[in-house]
C-alpha cells in the first residue's frame, strides 16, 4: 500500500516542484510555445497537477484523468501549442516529480523503499494516461476543426 505520507510530502512541496518545472518549461528549447505564457499562467497549470497528486493516484478509475487531460489537449490545440511540446511538458512534469522523489530522502526503511518504488510505478502510470488522453483530446480538436473547414468549403 502506498504511503499517504509520501503523497502528502509531495503535495506539501508542490510550490517548490512547480517553481523548478516553471523555470525548465520557460527556458527549454523543446517547449518554446510555453515561453510566450506568463509565469503565473504556467504556474497555475503545473501547481494543480502536483497539489492534487494524491487525488489522481488514489483514483483507480480513469474517468477523472480522461476528462481533465482530454480537456487539456483541446485547450493546448486551441492555444496553438504543437502537440510535441505539450507532450514534452508532461514528460518534464513527470521527470521533475521523479527527481524530487529520488532526491528528497522520503524512504528510510525497507518498507518505505518499497512504497517509494510503488509511487514511481503509479506516477509512471498516471503520466502515461495523461499523455494518452491529452493526445486524444488534441487530435479530436484537430479533426473537428478540419471537418469544419471542409464543411465550410463545400
Amino acid at each position: 500500500m502506498l504511503s499517504a505520507r509520501l503523497i502528502r510530502m509531495i503535495e506539501d512541496h508542490a510550490e517548490e516542484l512547480t517553481r523548478r518545472l516553471l523555470i525548465d518549461l520557460q527556458s527549454n528549447a523543446r517547449t518554446k510555445a510555453y515561453h510566450k505564457f506568463s509565469s503565473s499562467e504556467v504556474h497555475h497549470r503545473v501547481y494543480t497537477v502536483y497539489r492534487n497528486l494524491g487525488q489522481w493516484l488514489g483514483n483507480k478509475a480513469d474517468e477523472s484523468i480522461e476528462a481533465a487531460y482530454t480537456e487539456l489537449g483541446i485547450k493546448r490545440h486551441a492555444e496553438g501549442i504543437p502537440l510535441s511540446e505539450v507532450i514534452y511538458a508532461l514528460i518534464l512534469t513527470k521527470y521533475h516529480l521523479r527527481d524530487y522523489i529520488n532526491s528528497s530522502g522520503l524512504a528510510d526503511s525497507a518498507v518505505e523503499i518499497y512504497q517509494e518504488n510503488e509511487l514511481h510505478r503509479l506516477v509512471g502510470h498516471f503520466f502515461d494516461k495523461a499523455i494518452y488522453y491529452t493526445t486524444q483530446g488534441y487530435e479530436r480538436e484537430s479533426a473537428a476543426l478540419r471537418s469544419s473547414a471542409v464543411t465550410a468549403r463545400a
